[in-house]
């Protein structure tokens, strides 16, 4: 044992000198072979747990997801679908609401779930049909009326204002309050403005040079300028058709035209008349379509309610 202990000295110390360089150990890299379509179970096991978080965070957004991987069946996962749309609202101001057309107009697009506001000096209509608590009637002017609270969601303008009178009166109603309106609808940032005009009838210079057909084509200009991507004119005939009056519908006929027809050059006899029906049915197209803009003449007023009529 001793003889042992000193050849172990004796070589060690042979083996003393200048200490040997640190090295740092090497552990030995051995590449992972992934046999073809089978992944280790670890992978697998990551993967499931990731397409399941997926899958919770679609579902979340109504979306069906469908995964399969090694070991993973397939999985399909849906829930009903909430979706939460903006959906366009049409909220038109019909100024003169309450009379003949205007009511008509009123009746109309509340019948397509059009919002209606009515403007009128007479306020709200007397008769008690279903459509009538539907419409929000408001008493006013033209020229004394608070745009700002009027024209609050309005889609669109709709006048048909105008009347008969002295040549004075006739420039104001059918020209200067159409014009006033225009303005202030044009100002508050409505996108679309629709005026009841007039057909000319071919009448004799003299009838036209009137204030009522002078008020009506400055009405006309004024929409085709503020508007000239949406403005709408309609140019009616002779408008018929029935009106309610303190509960008794009193019809519209067309024997006031007579006397006119004999005038020289006039088509009173060859233009034909609108039903206020029709002329109600196109304005609610004009309403509900962007496409639709311009001067409309007779048939093409008919044209245009036929496309919106059930």
């Amino acid at each position: 044992m001793s003889s042992s202990f000193a050849a172990v000295s004796s070589l060690s110390g042979q083996l003393s000198g200048p200490p040997l360089p640190t090295r740092r150990p090497v552990v030995p890299c051995r590449s992972v072979v992934m046999p073809h379509g089978a992944p280790p179970r670890w992978v697998s096991q990551i993967v499931k747990y990731f397409l399941k978080y997926l899958s919770h965070s679609l579902d979340r957004l109504c979306v069906r997801c469908s995964y399969a991987t090694s070991n993973v069946g397939e999985n399909f996962s849906s829930v009903p679908i909430d979706v939460d749309a903006e959906v366009k609202t049409e909220r038109i101001v019909v100024l003169g609401g309450n009379g003949f057309v205007g009511s008509a107009i009123c009746k109309a697009a509340i019948s397509k779930g059009i919002e209606v506001v009515s403007v009128s000096r007479s306020g709200k209509a007397s008769y008690s049909d279903s459509w009538v608590d539907q419409v929000t009637w408001v008493v006013g002017d033209a020229f004394y009326l608070n745009w700002d609270e009027v024209l609050v969601g309005a889609t669109a303008v709709v006048s048909t204002l105008g009347g008969f009178g002295s040549e004075e009166q006739m420039k104001k109603i059918n020209g200067e309050a159409n014009v006033l309106a225009v303005g202030a609808a044009k100002d508050f940032g409505v996108p679309k403005f629709i005026l009841i005009s007039v057909h000319d009838y071919n009448l004799p210079s003299f009838l036209l040079s009137s204030g009522y057909f002078t008020g009506k084509r400055s009405a006309e200009s004024e929409v085709l300028s503020k508007y000239p991507n949406s403005g709408v004119v309609l140019r009616p005939g002779f408008i018929y058709g029935k009106r309610k009056v303190d509960g008794y519908e009193i019809p519209l006929d067309l024997n006031f035209t007579r006397p006119l027809s004999s005038l020289p050059a006039s088509d009173l006899l060859l233009a034909p008349p609108v039903s206020v029906d029709d002329v109600a049915l196109a304005v609610v197209n004009a309403v509900v379509d962007d496409g639709f803009f311009g001067v409309f003449t007779i048939e093409q007023i008919k044209e245009a309610a036929a496309k919106v009529r059930d």
